[in-house]
């Protein structure tokens, strides 16, 4: 039964049984091949994003040499970051955006088409799932959009368990910081001095600055507006 297909991804205990589910769904309808993966930008810091993958690609095509351009090059990619539906993709499509070479690399390895789908979530987070076969897709109009919906509703599942598996190993935990600390840091983020801090939370001054060089420390930040980019991004303070 198709549902409990969802379920089994779902709840997936550990990463290794998380890749199986995937296997398991992908090959029940008709593609050899996966990918998902999690990104976690930085906007604020401007930080390079970070991301935890899993799929079963080809040991063969992770060793061939690759274009270091072509992940920004590829159409499929560029897809990702814009869209929130689920899309189609072939040869077709890498020859309009240029990069057939990418395709036939590729191909050769299986990917010749797939349904790409891009669930872009709350706290900079994105999560891309792929799958990709040999076979060309079905020319039923009603058989390709069954396989869309069935794929959409996979990557909902799939970033329930992404989220819980996957974001562990990509994200430091949140640091803890008291509530005093949390009150001062956002006067900071509303620009006021230490002065002006104390004079609202009934503080001395070096008692604010007490509290700041602990949010500091707490939050690994050189200083005082670095500490409020990094709460804003990990979702200590709102926006």
């Amino acid at each position: 039964m198709r549902l409990q297909r969802y379920y089994e991804v779902s709840q997936a205990q550990d990463l290794a049984g998380f890749h199986k589910s995937l296997v398991d769904f992908a090959a029940e309808i008709d593609f050899g091949l996966f990918s998902a993966i999690l990104v976690v930008e930085s906007p604020l810091e401007k930080k390079a994003p970070v991301f935890h993958a899993i799929s079963n690609t080809p040991q063969a095509f992770m060793e061939a040499a690759r274009d270091k351009g072509a992940i920004a090059r590829d159409p499929v990619v560029k897809r990702m970051k814009t869209l929130s539906l689920p899309f189609t993709y072939d040869r077709d499509v890498y020859i309009s955006g240029n990069a057939e070479d990418l395709w036939e690399e590729q191909a050769a390895f299986g990917y010749k088409v797939g349904i790409g789908v891009a669930l872009h979530l709350p706290n900079h987070q994105h999560f891309l799932l792929s799958v990709d076969r040999e076979a060309p897709l079905p020319i039923s109009g009603e058989k390709l959009s069954r396989l869309m919906a069935d794929l959409q509703l996979l990557a909902v599942h799939a970033q329930a368990a992404a989220t819980r598996l996957m974001l562990p190993l990509i994200q430091s935990p949140i640091p803890q910081l008291s509530s005093r600390e949390l009150e001062i840091l956002r006067w900071t983020k509303a620009g006021k001095t230490a002065w002006e801090i104390g004079q609202i939370v009934s503080l001395s001054e070096s008692g604010v600055n007490y509290h700041l060089r602990s949010i500091l420390m707490k939050l690994d930040a050189i200083n005082k507006h670095q500490a409020v980019l990094r709460a804003l991004n990990i979702g200590l303070l709102d926006p």
